[in-house]
């Protein structure tokens, strides 16, 4: 294992295994994943990850995976908590955790929100929805 500024890094090829099993998971197949020839037969210290091509059913499923995994984002412009409810016209859509009025908030002013934040807009959700008899 090789060490970069006093931290170990993992081997190209277990990174590209983990990925590989990951999108696998998901639903998701890139054959044409490896680890790049070229910079993996070369003097440089750690390989490329080639991700391949893929056609445009596959690109779509990654791109809705992709998306399905942010449920929470800040609003970085003033610091608002908000849950992702999609994407339009080039802006993702927010609504304050437990419901409200929807804002709009370019994808670069996006940050990613803190777990303890998340925790608890998740509880609150939780505890919002109706009760088995």
């Amino acid at each position: 294992m090789e060490m970069t500024q006093g931290k170990r890094v993992r081997p190209t090829e277990e990174i590209v295994a983990e990925l590989r099993a990951a999108l696998t998971g998901v639903g998701v197949v890139l054959p044409s994943l490896r680890v790049d020839p070229v910079t993996g037969a070369s003097d440089e210290p750690f390989a490329l990850v080639a991700l391949g091509r893929c056609n445009v059913g596959t690109a779509q499923k990654l791109t809705a995976v992709l998306r399905a995994c942010v449920e929470y984002a800040v609003d970085v412009r003033d610091g608002r908590l908000g849950q992702v409810m999609g994407r339009e016209g080039g802006l993702v859509q927010l609504r304050p955790p437990g419901g409200g009025c929807e804002w709009d908030c370019p994808p670069e002013s996006l940050g990613e929100a803190a777990p303890g934040d998340v925790l608890r807009a998740r509880v609150r959700r939780l505890n919002a929805e109706p009760r088995l008899p």
